[in-house]
């Protein structure tokens, strides 16, 4: 649209009387506006306002079938993302039609017959209006723009730095650093083969590793100590649960916020009888329950302190085993399946060298 006299604004003519029509069209084009639409049946002008978006619509008041109230009432119901300048032309200018028009959302009028100046002058200050919204909502989609992307930043940063802290906690604990990693893929494959959405097992895998982020929290003492805990360590073991939750809570991002729940439920068993809060069957969210079984395969599969590193397929079957109490049947039955157990034990193999794992996770 040009900025000076915006001759190449679209204008939509919608009369009943062709002279009418005619006559708008010399003066429109003698002022060097030349991309005009016209119709003289106002049932079209819903469809052509959507299919070719006019800069503006000049419109008669009285028209057979639908008025052009009756036109505007219709376009208005149907709303539009941007906003369209309706110049009203009618013999009739008494204060209820101009009341009825305004209230239908007409800008302005033009008394007909029209007169050249008017029309021209009216039509100018209109589409200078129709110009500014434009500007306005490019602005306002820039500015959108540009929040959405510095939110997507500051969001990376922070799941970047919870993800740091995770790996911390693994350090403390061993000298490599990659079960939170394969627990996200592990959780990842599990959720995959659930037949959940793309974006959904996107969210899980990169939520996952997140799970023992609260260990952070855990006494070197307790955290460390080769032989069984007592049951006081043992307690205090298991809040790593709420101090993961209370880490990431209050995250603005999908991921954190799923991390947090991950986090405060990947030890909840099937049967109740799991922990923090002795959550059972549907009531654990089935992100926790997913990544539950993730971190025991891999925890299981990796050495310990305390114990060997137990075979994959003796970890599958110890998974399959316990269905229906430590975890979830559904989750659980698809290490059944030779695609999901394939996947599974990829994973392991490509892991071998530098293991580290959730140590308490069994």
């Amino acid at each position: 649209m040009a900025r000076t006299h915006f001759t190449d604004a679209r204008i939509l003519l919608v009369d009943d009387e062709p002279t009418g029509i005619n006559a708008l069209t010399r003066i429109l084009t003698a002022a060097g506006y030349h991309d005009l639409l016209a119709t003289s049946d106002p049932t079209e002008v819903e469809r052509l306002c959507r299919e070719r978006t006019p800069d503006l619509l000049l419109l008669d008041y009285h028209m057979p079938v639908m008025d052009g109230v009756a036109v505007l009432e219709r376009l208005r119901a149907t709303p539009t993302a941007s906003y369209l300048p309706v110049l009203m032309l009618t013999g009739d200018a008494s204060a209820p039609v101009r009341r009825r028009s305004l209230a239908a959302g007409a800008s302005d009028f033009v008394s007909k017959p029209v007169e050249m100046d008017e029309v021209l002058l009216r039509i100018r200050n209109l589409l200078e209006i129709r110009c500014l919204h434009r500007r306005m909502a490019l602005q306002n989609q820039l500015l959108e723009t540009r929040v959405a992307e510095r939110t997507a930043e500051l969001d990376d940063a922070h799941l970047d730095t919870l993800e740091r802290l995770a790996l911390a906690a693994e350090f403390r604990d061993d000298e490599t650093g990659r079960h939170t990693e394969r627990v996200g893929e592990a959780a990842a494959v599990l959720a995959a083969a659930l037949g959940l959405p793309d974006e959904e097992v996107f969210l899980i895998r990169r939520a996952a590793p997140l799970h023992d982020v609260g260990k952070i929290g855990v006494p070197d003492a307790v955290l460390r100590k080769p032989g069984p805990l007592t049951e006081s360590e043992w307690v205090t073991m298991k809040e790593h649960t709420t101090i993961g939750a209370r880490i990431l809570s209050g995250g603005r991002s999908r991921v954190v916020r799923l991390a947090e729940q991950i986090a405060l439920s990947h030890h909840e068993h099937w049967d109740g009888g799991g922990y923090p809060e002795g959550l059972a069957g549907d009531g654990i969210p089935l992100a926790g329950r997913i990544a539950m079984v993730a971190d025991v395969f891999d925890a299981l599969s990796s050495e310990r302190v305390y114990r060997g590193a137990w075979g994959v397929h003796r970890v599958l079957d110890y998974i399959r085993s316990h269905a229906g109490r430590r975890f979830d049947p559904r989750v659980a039955n698809l290490c059944e399946q030779p695609a999901v157990r394939g996947a599974l034990i990829a994973l392991r193999e490509r892991g071998e060298d530098g293991l580290v794992g959730l140590r308490r996770s069994a």
